[in-house]
């Protein structure tokens, strides 16, 4: 029988995942990353709150930038974990393909549109991978999300982003993957430009981090015009920030934070962490874009409840 303190603690767990459901949604797909490199550190939970483990950690590209240009930030390749540690990576989704893993996306696709996405079959998954495999069982197209089909993603180079597509019962399972690690990024062009952003935004929404945090999906249009123009324009040139450090100063404890959602004309939807102080952020990359000034205010000034 259960204590009265674990039950007291699994209630107040419960309650806790209903009061503030997408930020746990979130520590969650953060969390796929942090296991998959093995999280270390006693200040865990700001680790889940937005950075990559310390294993991940991106660092300013030691070569010589070109001129007018500010140096790169090299993101690692993901550390695959030991044995011993037993961390629990079968916690999110990770594909092998080509010796690289591809993680769950932060491009987000419906069942329904994924067929019209699907592009050439580059194979079928094993489940070999779980929190005890070692690093000889990352093997070509090992996972942890069971056996499912892989396809390259129409549009997008293979290099970067998959999909897997499953058919059961009459329903499709569809999830995107991407390879975000093992990179050099010298601008927001080398991540962003990988998105197909430019010339095939469909609609666009935001939301408040009030919103977002409380999972109340209060949503905003936001409309076509100069200011998204500028800023779209400006994230190609946005300079790249290593993330552990703005984590580390505390980016996080601040909810001066809004979110952005765009739908691209192939169904697909794209979410961006705007940061008050001029900063963007996609997905679990350890990385974030300083987007020029200007740009970015006249984005962030237009979104008012």
């Amino acid at each position: 029988m259960k204590s009265n303190e674990t039950m007291k603690q699994g209630l107040v767990n419960k309650m806790e995942q209903k009061r503030r459901p997408r930020r746990m949604a979130y520590l969650a797909a953060s969390l796929l990353v942090a296991a998959g490199i093995g999280l270390a550190g006693p200040d865990i939970m700001k680790k889940l709150n937005g950075t990559s483990a310390p294993g991940q950690v991106a660092q300013v590209d030691p070569g010589t930038p070109a001129p007018g240009n500010s140096a790169g930030i090299v993101i690692p390749k993901i550390e695959l974990p030991d044995k011993s540690t037993g961390v629990a990576v079968d916690m999110v989704g990770l594909v092998v393909y080509k010796g690289n893993i591809y993680t769950q996306a932060a491009t987000r696709i419906d069942a329904a549109d994924a067929a019209a996405l699907r592009g050439e079959k580059l194979g079928r998954t094993t489940s070999g991978i779980d929190e005890w495999s070692g690093k000889d069982q990352y093997i070509e197209l090992a996972s942890n999300i069971g056996e499912t089909d892989i396809y390259a993603v129409k549009g997008y180079d293979s290099g970067f982003m998959v999909m897997s597509y499953t058919e059961a019962d009459g329903q499709v399972f569809a999830e995107l993957y991407e390879h975000t690690n093992g990179i050099t990024i010298n601008s927001g062009a080398d991540l962003f430009g990988k998105l197909n952003l430019e010339g095939h935004i469909a609609s666009a929404k935001w939301e408040s981090f009030s919103s977002w945090n409380n999972g109340q999906q209060q949503y905003l249009a936001l409309p076509e015009g100069a200011a998204r123009d500028g800023f779209l324009a400006a994230l190609m040139t946005a300079k790249p920030l290593a993330a552990e450090p703005l984590t580390e100063q505390g980016i996080y404890d601040s909810e001066d934070r809004k979110i952005i959602y765009l739908e691209l004309d192939n169904k697909a939807r794209v979410e961006l962490t705007l940061f008050g102080q001029g900063l963007v952020r996609y997905g679990t990359a350890p990385v974030f874009f300083e987007v020029e000034s200007g740009a970015f205010q006249a984005l962030w000034n237009s979104m008012k409840p």
